[in-house]
């Protein structure tokens, strides 16, 4: 049986290329804090990645810190700087849960933060803070107002951490320009391996190691690092940023997915279809039908979609994202659907026919209503 991968927002497939450049490193025997010849040539591996890495987002090489991901790197920012953390209510859990103790910011309906509930939860303490406003939502794909957000953090003595994991290879990112002061991505959302990840921080900011016992990566995070992991690292992010501006095919995929599925359905929900979003994502909410049951569904059907974030152990459960948008018991019926490099209109047909077959199948759906045939080819 033909599959369709379409949970991209989980974790990219690997670029060939960057499965190449991991195969390639794998036999380097250095230690890269060595200062011996092997040593050095591991050295060189990582510092070259670091190089591309930070090239992606607009940075210096010296203010890359490698982690072992997204959430380790969303630890560290918020555990090392030693402030209080004011966050949105939209944030992954590995930002909610570094600081559990975080005034959540509310945001509206569409899911974008609410920048003067931001602005009054900075006026109504007066000690350090950091704000952490991620770039694009990993459930919705709505891009947040981080450039806003840095603005009045600025102005109430405080700093921006992003949560740049889904955004970053899809949306343009500069942290110079969007005033960020640490930045989160990770590899594998990136079409690199899993388990690598950085954490980009201001030059001069004060940041205490969670992980001790090492001088590694400039005394921030202590423990050899994952050389044929980063090397990977460094090659996604190339091939990221030179097809940066190529999200135009994705999301016409992404827009016929959503027009016939509206067409079967005309009172289906667009999680955040009137904010801006990632090219590539769309949350579907089909009243009367769970999303367990979809993803189970389309699972067996060949279609692998998510619902909420790939992060619960396997688990189907309520997103809090899309409960702090108002959508109440509506966010149980509601799946991700998330397209990628290697995402075609085969893919799309496929969710819309075994999508289609279930909505019949569970009573949602009349028997004999039209069937949505395949779509023309991409323009």
């Amino acid at each position: 049986m033909s599959r369709a991968y379409l949970d991209y927002n989980a974790t990219v497939p690997m670029r060939a290329a960057v499965a190449e450049a991991v195969a390639s490193a794998l036999p380097s025997i250095g230690n890269p804090s060595s200062v011996h010849g092997f040593g050095r040539e591991a050295r060189g591996l990582v510092e070259n990645a670091r190089e591309t890495v930070a090239a992606l987002v607009g940075a210096a090489p010296g203010r890359v810190i490698f982690t072992s991901g997204g959430t380790e790197a969303n630890n560290l920012a918020l555990r090392g700087c030693g402030r209080r953390v004011v966050v949105s209510a939209i944030e992954h859990v590995s930002v909610l849960e570094a600081a559990a103790d975080a005034t959540l910011v509310a945001v509206t309906a569409d899911g974008l933060l609410d920048l003067d509930a931001l602005e009054r939860a900075l006026a109504a303490d007066g000690r350090p803070a950091v704000v952490s406003v991620m770039l694009a939502n990993n459930e919705t794909g709505v891009i947040q107002p981080v450039a806003e957000a840095g603005r009045l953090a600025r102005a109430h003595g405080a700093i921006l951490h992003c949560d740049a994991v889904q955004g970053c290879g899809r949306i343009e990112v500069d942290v110079e320009d969007l005033g960020i002061d640490l930045l989160t991505i990770s590899a594998h959302k990136l079409g690199g391996p899993q388990g690598a990840g950085a954490l980009i921080l201001r030059d001069g900011l004060a940041l205490a190691p969670q992980a001790r016992g090492g001088g590694q990566e400039q005394g921030r995070r202590a423990g050899t690092e994952n050389v044929a992991a980063i090397v990977g690292f460094g090659v996604a992010a190339g091939l990221a940023r030179a097809a940066i501006g190529e999200q135009a095919p994705i999301a016409y995929l992404r827009d016929e997915l959503e027009t016939r599925a509206r067409t079967i359905m005309p009172d289906i929900g667009i999680v955040g279809e009137d904010a801006p979003r990632l090219a590539n994502t769309t949350c579907l909410v089909t009243p009367g039908l769970d999303a367990a049951t979809q993803v189970m569904a389309l699972d067996l059907a060949g279609v692998a979609v998510s619902a909420g974030a790939a992060c619960s152990s396997g688990r189907v459960k309520s997103s809090h994202v899309l409960k702090a948008m108002g959508l109440g018991n509506n966010a149980d019926h509601a799946i991700r659907i998330s397209l990628g490099w290697g995402s075609v209109m085969a893919d799309v047909d496929r969710f819309i026919e075994a999508w289609q077959r279930l909505l019949v199948r569970r009573g949602c759906l009349a028997s004999d209503a039209g069937r949505v045939g395949a779509a023309p080819s991409l323009p």
